[in-house]
């Protein structure tokens, strides 16, 4: 059985319609690339997901459908989200953040700082008070605090400084490396996703246009699909 399984997913906003048959399934333990340009759907896939937006067509975690469920409920089932543009409950201290929404599992405080030992020094600090990639670290510490079985991470790395990039996708590779978490990443650096990830699904105009192995992803088909 699949962890994470759409098939002939559409959604709109409002009259305006952004998915027009979205398809993806992912392993337990994989790490899959959602891929393609500026506003082709790849947000509004995760949305759909997570239940922010209402869709239609097959979305199934573990074989149960999600359409009936509302996305706290979704979070419950093992679905770990890192949103685009962090998000961070800014007058609460880094342990706060951290605990929020924390659930029973191998991740914890101390698990999490083994990770980022930033979060680690700052505990006691308002999130406010962090850097932009601190407050990024923090928002995928606050998903993992919630012993996810599928985490997303949704531009983690855009904005941020060369150095704390290469912090978050050596977080990542350690995510897959020591972990059966799967992982769903939806970034700009092909170089990076293509170290990390085991299939890629690229979408355009709303749609899945192609789907495998990172491995078969060529030049071609990344200019065509991907690249500026």
């Amino acid at each position: 059985m699949n962890l994470l399984t759409l098939q002939g997913l559409t959604a709109s906003y409002g009259s305006s319609q952004a998915l027009f048959g979205v398809d993806l399934s992912m392993a337990e333990g994989e790490v899959t690339a959602l891929m393609g340009r500026n506003g082709m759907g790849k947000s509004t896939t995760v949305k759909a997901i997570c239940r922010m937006i209402n869709a239609q067509g097959e979305l199934r975690l573990l074989g149960q459908d999600l359409h009936s469920l509302p996305s706290h409920k979704v979070s419950r089932l093992g679905v770990g989200l890192v949103p685009e543009g962090r998000r961070c409950f800014p007058d609460l201290t880094v342990r706060e953040n951290l605990i929020a929404a924390a659930r029973p599992g191998d991740w914890t405080l101390k698990t999490v700082a083994d990770l980022f030992p930033r979060l680690g020094e700052r505990a006691g600090q308002r999130a406010a008070s962090l850097s932009g990639g601190e407050q990024q670290m923090l928002a995928i510490g606050r998903a993992l605090m919630t012993n996810p079985r599928l985490l997303i991470l949704d531009e983690a790395t855009e904005g941020l400084a060369p150095l704390i990039r290469q912090e978050i996708w050596s977080a990542v590779r350690k995510l897959k490396q020591e972990t059966g978490m799967a992982i769903l990443l939806i970034d700009k650096s092909l170089r990076e996703l293509s170290l990390v990830s085991d299939q890629a699904v690229i979408l355009e105009r709303g749609k899945t246009v192609w789907a495998d192995r990172m491995t078969a992803l060529t030049p071609d088909i990344s200019a065509k699909f991907v690249g500026v």
